[in-house]
């Protein structure tokens, strides 16, 4: 047992991004302190899943699961044990050692995002992006806002969606961030239905899809489907809680145990069967639509 608990000591040592460029993963985005990869352990089109260079550590927004890079192997291998997956490490990185001398390695912090200003969405980098994704706007104003923040004292800016904790979600053409705490997002004018997205583009599509919905609902943004737990006392006191969660392994299994929890829910995905979520419905909606003007 003592054996086994310093080998796992010793393998928490071996770097994460090491680990996947040997696996075959490369990174989408990357600085000195972090690096974002569509996810190694499901299917995603946009890269969520963040590893701390810091503090050798990884998160997957897409599931709010994270770790060491134990629980990584373990989770690319389909639960196996910890044995499994020291054998795994030893394999793929054969100069690792658990010989090894354990040297003690001062760290400094990851840097936290600092909110400097909260701005109506104008910039023209923004409005652009929005348009890429086909979302008018001056529908995304009505809830989004455009932040600027700093990160290790560089500036950048981003759409911003505020949760109810006082957090921020962060989207650029670049760059998916969160500014803590993390929390799920909700905009409540006393309406009787209540519509579930898990990110705010989902929301924004949701808009522009159906522009007459918010004189009908309220909405709620997961932001992260780990948070389902969250909304049950919230989502409680609506006659119907329609849920539009993504076409993906996480969203399907997230769905479904809101549907076990409330009763008063629906799954709305049929809307979007074909398709992974409402952005990429709304998408191909407006490109089949240029091909019937043409």
């Amino acid at each position: 047992m003592k054996n086994n608990k310093l080998q796992c000591d010793k393998a928490r040592e071996i770097p994460i991004t090491e680990f996947l460029k040997r696996s075959g993963y490369s990174p989408v985005k990357e600085n000195q302190h972090s690096a974002w990869y569509l996810s190694p352990i499901r299917k995603e089109n946009d890269a969520s899943f963040k590893v701390s260079k810091v503090l050798n550590r990884w998160y997957d927004h897409g599931i709010g699961k994270g770790g060491n890079i134990i629980d990584l192997v373990i989770e690319m291998n389909n639960n196996c044990s910890v044995s499994d997956a020291l054998r795994i490490l030893v394999k793929n990185i054969p100069s690792f050692s658990f010989q090894q001398q354990n040297n003690v390695v001062e760290l400094a912090p990851e840097p936290e995002i600092q909110i400097d200003k909260i701005l109506p969405i104008r910039h023209p980098a923004l409005i652009k992006y929005l348009l890429q994704r086909k979302i008018d706007a001056k529908t995304a104003s009505c809830f989004a806002s455009q932040i600027h923040y700093s990160i290790d004292q560089k500036r950048y800016f981003a759409l911003g969606l505020e949760n109810v904790s006082g957090g921020w979600e962060l989207r650029n053409p670049y760059y998916k961030n969160a500014a803590a705490p993390k929390d799920f997002s909700y905009f409540t004018t006393g309406k009787q239905l209540l519509s579930v997205t898990e990110g705010m583009f989902d929301f924004f599509s949701l808009l522009m899809l159906y522009p007459g919905l918010p004189h009908q609902s309220d909405f709620l943004v997961l932001n992260s489907v780990s948070f389902i737990n969250r909304i049950h006392k919230m989502a409680q006191n609506y006659p119907k809680v329609g849920l539009y969660l993504d076409n993906d392994s996480a969203g399907k299994k997230a769905t479904k145990q809101l549907l076990a929890d409330l009763t008063n829910s629906v799954d709305m995905s049929a809307i979007y069967k074909n398709t992974k979520d409402l952005n990429q419905l709304l998408i191909a909606r407006n490109q089949r639509q240029r091909r019937s003007v043409r």
